[in-house]
């Protein structure tokens, strides 16, 4: 009964304060099928941008040294977290060893006709599979989705829908994104190119690793303001 009537109380202070994107915000109770999406990044930028754990607000990460732009609207999977479960269907989907997280939220592209001119948003995001990628020994998966009710990628339900030259350039994208001039070549690695229902598995992996790691912060909000 108490933490019934707690609930309007929660509720009033996401209305008071922003919500956290990571955080305070919900994946979606339709996930993995549909999820809720923050977005750092869209094609435009010219600017690396991400959030700042801490903070909530958006930071810039670094301006693009070359001339390449994020083929996609760019961001994470609220309450996700990349650590044991991810990296464990990591190495045994490449036969390696040594494979750890990446310590950060699950990130996610989404394909969209219509220009939307700037990041720190969120939107309904279809997942229809994902990139396995490697950043040295760190497992740094992207999940490739549509937005919700596009009409031109709407209806693409996996990753076989999408045109080969569109992968192609998603790949190219995160293979090249680190590079600056007159430094070393950064190590990262695109393995393979998965399906939805391995998609679905890695969200549900990061939505345990997040659990795992932060626990029910809803539940400990209501033990706070319980006492």
């Amino acid at each position: 009964m108490q933490e019934k009537k707690l609930d309007p109380l929660i509720t009033a202070l996401g209305l008071l304060f922003k919500p956290h994107p990571w955080h305070g915000v919900a994946i979606g109770d339709g996930a993995p099928d549909v999820v809720t999406a923050f977005i750092e990044v869209v094609p435009t930028d010219t600017v690396k941008y991400e959030i700042d754990k801490v903070s909530g607000y958006l930071t810039v990460d670094r301006p693009q040294q070359y001339s390449n732009v994020c083929p996609a609207l760019y961001g994470l999977l609220p309450q996700t977290y990349c650590a044991e479960s991810v990296a464990a269907l990591c190495a045994e989907r490449t036969g390696r060893t040594g494979i750890v997280g990446d310590l950060d939220p699950l990130d996610i592209c989404v394909l969209a006709e219509k220009t939307i001119a700037h990041g720190d948003l969120l939107l309904q995001a279809i997942p229809i599979g994902g990139l396995r990628m490697l950043d040295g020994d760190e497992a740094d998966d992207k999940i490739i989705a549509v937005l919700k009710g596009d009409a031109l990628y709407g209806g693409y339900r996996d990753i076989h829908d999408c045109p080969e030259p569109l992968i192609d350039r998603l790949r190219h994208y995160f293979l090249t994104y680190k590079q600056a001039p007159g430094k070393p070549a950064h190590s990262t690695e695109i393995t393979d190119v998965y399906d939805r229902q391995e998609a679905f598995d890695v969200i549900r992996r990061s939505r345990e690793d997040y659990n795992r790691r932060f626990g029910d912060l809803h539940h400990i909000l209501h033990a706070v303001l319980a006492d």
